[in-house]
Formats: structure tokens, sequence, C-alpha cells
């Protein structure tokens, strides 16, 4: 199995790449971004890559970051999304956009991405919206902690993360508070 690959631009096509390691060519599948942020031929490159082996066919999946694969292969283990599917899916918006789509439960974002229909967007944040990483520069540990207690409570994620920006801004230090002062907000007692 193929965990990574490091070599030489070879060559490129609007999906793909052809990297020289040691040698030898390896045809790597990335997405649009991945293709986009690559160096020039001839110049090194390094790919976290996911192996796909099927009964006709071995194929290599390139990305940039360990989440990005990781983020693949939670997409390929839904039920009716395969390798390539998921690839578009990644392809269709910026890696951080996507999460933050998953996070906010935000269908109409989601379904930009072509290909991707309203049921199928409904079931991905259903899916992976605990089982991705947060969105960069989204919020700290304190907020994350508060919004996961707030679903575990039942509160729909969307609903209470509104709520729970409102509560952060005014500089709570603590889960407690934090979490007590959003209740307030949710129930309607404030």
């Amino acid at each position: 199995m193929i965990g990574s690959l490091r070599g030489k631009i070879i060559s490129r096509r609007p999906d793909s790449v052809l990297v020289d390691v040691s040698g030898v060519g390896y045809a790597v599948t990335v997405t649009i971004p991945t293709l986009a942020n690559l160096p020039a031929d001839g110049r090194e490159v390094f790919f976290y890559v996911h192996t796909h082996v099927r009964e006709d066919a071995l194929q290599l999946f390139g990305f940039e970051s360990e989440d990005e694969k990781r983020t693949f292969l939670v997409l390929i283990n839904i039920s009716g999304i395969g390798p390539k599917v998921a690839l578009n899916i990644l392809s269709g918006m910026p890696y951080n956009d996507f999460l933050r789509a998953i996070e906010t439960e935000d269908i109409p974002m989601l379904c930009r991405i072509p290909g991707l229909g309203k049921k199928t967007a409904g079931r991905l944040v259903l899916e992976l919206r605990e089982k991705l990483p947060a969105a960069e520069g989204v919020h700290d540990k304190l907020f994350e902690d508060t919004l996961s207690a707030l679903v575990n409570l039942g509160y729909k994620r969307n609903v209470a993360q509104d709520y729970l920006e409102k509560t952060y801004k005014k500089g709570y230090t603590d889960i407690e508070n934090l979490l007590k002062e959003t209740l307030k907000l949710l129930t309607g007692n404030a």
C-alpha cells in the first residue's frame, strides 16, 4: 500500500499528475485545488496518497494534507460515494469552505458542487458533521466543546452555533458559564 509519494513532476493532466519517483512514473489523481497549487514540471512534489484497489484497477489519489486525505477516506465510506465522486466533492470548493459548510449544515452551499443534489448534500451533513476536522480558524476549544455539549443536548448544530456565537462574544472563559448563558438564549429566558 502506497501512503505517500515524493518525486519530480513529469507532466500533468486536468485531473492527474505523473510523478517520477526514482525512475518509476506514478499517475496520481488529484483534486483541482491541488493541481492548481502544484509547482512547475520538473520540480519536487509531495503527496499523501490513498491507494484504491479494485478488481480491474489500481489507482493512486494524492492530497496536499493528511486532513484532506482523511476527509476523502470518510467520504468514500459513505454509501453511494466512490472515489470519483469524493474527488469531485473536494474539487468543488476550497477544502476549508467544504468543512465550514458541513459544520454549519449549509445545504445550499454544498449543492453548488457540480453533481451534488440536495438529498446527497443532506446525507453528507448528517454523516460527516462529527467525523471531520474543524475548519481552520473558526473557533477555539472552549467554543467547540460548548457547541458539542449543545448538540449532545439535542439542539441542531447550526441553531446552537448561532446562539453560541452571541454568547461567546461576551467573553466567557469557562464552559459552565458559556453553556448556561447560551441555554438561556436558546430557551428564551435571557
